[in-house]
C-alpha cells in the first residue's frame, strides 16, 4: 500500500493532514525562514540552505528572497535557473525546471490542485507535475498551472496564466495564455 507521500508525488488522491507531509512541510519553512529572513542574501550559508532545501539542483541556482515552497525536495532545476523576487512553487508533485531558466518577480508555479466534488475536496487533494524545458523566460506575475508542459525556448508574457501546454520556441500571452506567435524562426 502506498504512503500519502507516494500518492502525493503520483498525482493520486491524498491526505494533505498526514503526520510525515506535516513534518517535510515544517522542514521546509524552517529552512526557507533562514533563506528569507536570516540570510535574505546570496551568501555561503544561504547557498548550503538551497543545497539543502532543493538538492536536486543544477550548478547556479540563484533564489532572490523572499522565495516560497511546500517541499524543496519535489523540484529539480538543470544549470543556471534564476528565482526573482517573491516566487512561489507549490511542489506537492514534481516541477523539472531545465538549465538557463529565468522566472521573474512574483511568478507562482501550482502542481497543488484539489477535488471538484465539494465532499472529497474537505480531506482530500492531489497534485500534478509541472516540466519547464530549456533556456525559458518566465515573466513576472505569471502563474502556471498544475500539469503543464512548456517546451525549450519559450517565452511567457507578464501576468500569463498557463492552463495548457506551451510547444517548443514560443511566445504565449494572456489568460489563459495563448500562443502568439513561434520564437527564432
Amino acid at each position: 500500500m502506498k504512503t500519502e507521500k507516494e500518492k502525493m508525488i503520483d498525482g493520486e488522491y491524498y491526505l494533505a493532514g498526514d503526520p510525515i507531509l506535516i513534518k517535510d512541510r515544517r522542514r521546509a519553512k524552517n529552512l526557507l525562514h533562514r533563506l528569507n529572513v536570516t540570510e535574505y542574501r546570496l551568501t555561503k550559508k544561504a547557498k548550503e540552505i538551497l543545497k539543502e532545501l532543493i538538492p536536486n539542483a543544477g550548478p547556479n541556482l540563484y533564489i532572490e528572497p523572499p522565495f516560497h515552497c511546500d517541499y524543496g525536495y519535489n523540484i529539480s532545476c538543470g544549470e543556471n535557473v534564476y528565482f526573482n523576487v517573491n516566487c512561489v512553487v507549490l511542489d506537492c508533485s514534481k516541477v523539472t525546471i531545465g538549465s538557463n531558466v529565468f522566472f521573474a518577480p512574483a511568478v507562482q508555479l501550482y502542481t497543488a490542485t484539489h477535488p471538484l466534488d465539494a465532499e472529497l475536496r474537505k480531506t482530500l487533494e492531489n497534485a500534478l507535475p509541472i516540466t519547464i524545458g530549456d533556456d525559458c523566460w518566465i515573466g513576472g506575475n505569471s502563474v502556471i498551472c498544475p500539469g503543464v508542459t512548456i517546451g525549450n525556448g519559450c517565452v511567457i508574457g507578464a501576468g500569463s496564466v498557463v492552463t495548457k501546454d506551451i510547444p517548443d520556441n514560443s511566445l504565449a500571452v494572456g489568460n489563459p495564455a495563448k500562443v502568439i506567435r513561434k520564437l527564432n524562426q
